[in-house]
């Protein structure tokens, strides 16, 4: 029988020495193999990754990332630290690939490049069924698709699921992300943790969305290929604010409950549907979209359906259906989630829903990845059980 599982743990405290062995405190299983560490920003991470690696037995590897909040089966939090022990049946090889603004593809070819040689594997050579990748970028370098380029370069068919560490700082001068490699605490890069594990796994996301059967077609672009100029031929932001039937186009800001996030655009791949949502009017009438935009591409316009009973679903009923046994859950939740949460009154109905997932841990990430794909408001999972 082969299995993953994982013990969790969070802590309130501030002192780095103090959250570090307050949260090794109240594991009491096996030694694990990895620990996930997600922390608040405002935590000396330094600090606090010395103290935790410190503590921690010398073969244990360790990774983890600044968050804009944290997730547990006990809900979603603020100014705390999470963490996952996992032990079990499964090998993990870590790779960091650094420079992510200047060259993304490079540095994400450079991170699972590492991961496959401390496994002693080929990317070329990876099994798809034995193999999955969690991945955490700066998020706010804005790089997932480039990197994500480099990461499969070799293999496209390895999946990889994730998110970017973030920060609850809402300044964007003032927003940075961290990420943790054992003893190593860096941002402007991208982490690859490679899996090999004969235990059932799956790579699953969740949103609260269902198709319309609407769809709308970006007519032109901007020369970074991020900012909408035209939709169905017409001013973006203006054509946007008619399909919503909203008159003030500031009003379509991705957090407010009429705009973007109660009617966002999908990419259709397959018989899914994967939230690439707009997310912010421009003065000169464009749209930023979080992701990388293609003249004449269609999405599809979807509309939001209940955000907290979506995710029970999800946990009551997708998740065990995929994965048998499940005992282990690592959680990417899209701050946008948050943000619509908050504005809509449903963060405690959201929060409680947490308590259906297997042990888990997580945070409020800054955009997802999913499948080879940069995506957002949505929540994505690494999830193993036994059989």
């Amino acid at each position: 029988m082969a299995h993953v599982k994982m013990q969790t743990a969070r802590s309130t405290l501030t002192d780095p020495v103090a959250v570090a062995e307050d949260l090794l405190r109240q594991l009491h299983g096996p030694p694990p193999k990895l620990v996930t560490l997600f922390a608040a920003r405002q935590l000396d991470q330094r600090a606090l990754n010395r103290a935790v690696r410190e503590r921690l037995p010398k073969d244990t590897r360790l990774v983890g990332a600044t968050t804009a909040g944290e997730l547990d089966n006990n809900g979603i939090h603020e100014n705390s630290a999470v963490l996952g022990a996992l032990s079990g049946d499964f090998e993990v090889g870590l790779g960091l690939g650094s420079g992510l603004a200047g060259d993304a593809i490079a540095a994400g070819a450079m991170a699972i490049k590492r991961a496959c040689e401390e496994l002693g594997v080929r990317q070329q050579d990876l099994d798809a069924r034995r193999y999955v990748g969690l991945v955490i970028d700066d998020g706010f370098r804005y790089k997932k698709e480039e990197l994500l380029l480099g990461i499969l370069e070799k293999n496209q068919t390895l999946v990889l699921v994730g998110g970017g560490a973030s920060d609850s700082e809402t300044d964007p001068a003032r927003q940075s992300a961290l990420i943790h490699v054992d003893g190593e605490v860096a941002g402007d890069g991208v982490l690859v943790a490679l899996f090999k594990t004969n235990a059932p796994w799956a790579a699953l996301r969740s949103h609260w969305y269902v198709p319309t059967g609407e769809r709308l077609t970006i007519t032109k672009v901007d020369e970074t290929h991020t900012r909408a100029l035209e939709i169905d031929g017409k001013p973006a932001a203006r054509r946007y604010a008619d399909i919503l039937g909203v008159e003030n186009i500031a009003d379509l800001e991705f957090g407010r409950p009429g705009g973007f996030a109660s009617r966002p655009t999908a990419l259709k791949v397959g018989r899914e549907y994967f939230i690439r949502a707009a997310w912010r009017p421009l003065e000169d009438g464009s749209i930023l979209f979080a992701n990388l935009l293609e003249e004449g591409s269609e999405l599809d316009l979807m509309k939001a359906g209940d955000l907290a009973g979506m995710t029970r679903d999800f946990f009551q009923e997708e998740l065990p259906r995929r994965v048998q046994n499940p005992q282990a859950a690592l959680l990417f939740h899209c701050s946008g989630r948050m943000w619509y949460a908050g504005a809509t009154g449903t963060v405690p109905k959201l929060s409680e829903a947490m308590k259906l997932a297997p042990s888990a841990v997580g945070m409020n990430v800054h955009f997802e990845i999913y499948s080879g794909f940069h995506i957002n408001t949505t929540l994505t999972v690494l999830a193993f059980g036994s059989n």
